[in-house]
């Protein structure tokens, strides 16, 4: 069987798929990659279904050598991709013999990357999905981050001699910034808040703190004050922000609780979500309110076009 071995597992690097749903009432989060795009965008470039298992690499440090002959994409942040020594590009496929060595330099811009592999890799599925939530020691290999020496399965695909080497045309690749700004759909406790509170977190700048990881994104800026001084925990869906008692928000990303007892203003557009997290700490963010009837909107336009977006043969 075709296999990656972990030389360095880099920062952190995580085992995804599309994600594990339907289970929050037992407690468990969805997980999946933080830049579903991009996590897409390198599935597709390896001819692979869209939800198939690639590596999550936050920060860069991966070093891999392959055992097989396969086919590799990575998409995402600006990390330097080497394979045995010698740059190559990014958002396009790479035919990669056995003994090769794959290595992922730390990102320049943006900080999170995919790395996909033809067939996808074969990872045992736990509720539904092998993504990695480590704080819930579930999925990827027992629960945990990439660790050295570890080997990964790869699925078996078509020969890659037989498959074109495909990439992203520039047209459809983000571009990773130091300041975006996020659609926000108001929340049922926006009346909570004061038409001044609102005005105040919808016309300011914050900034992204060290507090950040696949949990949740903590910001600094103008404080926000809610009347609400205590309530009862409730379900939380992916992209609230939250404002606890010191006022500073926290936008909750993929592996948040499920639960939570802090006033939310609103919640961040899904599509917007891949933005906020290739941000690194100190980069700043804005908001503008949006209505349910147009984020609806922007969602079906999104999916109507990435169905026609397409990768390019070389």
């Amino acid at each position: 069987m075709k296999k990656l071995h972990v030389i360095k597992p880099g920062f952190l690097s995580l085992l995804q798929d599309g994600g594990r749903f339907g289970h929050h009432t037992i407690g468990l989060t969805n997980g999946g990659p933080m830049d579903p795009d991009a996590f897409r965008w390198a599935n597709r470039l390896c001819e692979n279904n869209d939800n198939s298992t690639a590596i999550e690499v936050t920060f860069g440090g991966l070093q891999l050598i392959a055992s097989g002959d396969m086919r590799i994409a990575v998409a995402g942040a600006v990390m330097p991709l080497t394979i045995n020594g010698e740059n190559q590009p990014l958002w396009q496929t790479h035919f990669i013999r056995s003994g090769d060595r794959i290595e992922l330099g730390f990102c320049q811009q943006g900080c999170r990357s995919y790395l996909a592999v033809e067939g996808g890799l074969d990872i045992a599925e736990e509720f539904g999905s092998n993504s990695t939530v480590v704080r819930e020691g579930l999925g990827g290999l027992s629960g945990l981050a990439l660790q050295k020496d570890d080997r990964l399965p790869c699925a078996t695909g078509p020969k890659h001699t037989q498959r074109p080497t495909l990439r992203v045309p520039e047209k459809f690749r983000p571009q990773y910034g130091k300041h975006v700004e996020l659609r926000v759909i108001p929340g049922f406790q926006e009346s909570s808040f004061s038409r001044y509170q609102q005005r105040l977190f919808f016309n300011s700048r914050y900034t992204v703190s060290d507090q950040c990881d696949r949990m949740g994104y903590r910001l600094n800026g103008p404080t926000i004050e809610s009347s609400i001084t205590t309530m009862l925990s409730e379900g939380i869906c992916l992209g609230a922000i939250q404002i606890p008692g010191d006022g500073q928000p926290i936008i909750l990303l993929n592996d948040r609780q499920t639960i939570g007892g802090y006033p939310k203003i609103g919640s961040v557009l899904s599509l917007d979500l891949a933005k906020l997290a290739q941000l690194q700490p100190g980069a700043e963010i804005s908001f503008t309110p949006i209505s349910m009837d147009h984020a609806h909107n922007q969602l079906h336009l999104h999916h109507t076009r990435w169905q026609q977006m397409q990768p390019e043969e070389l």
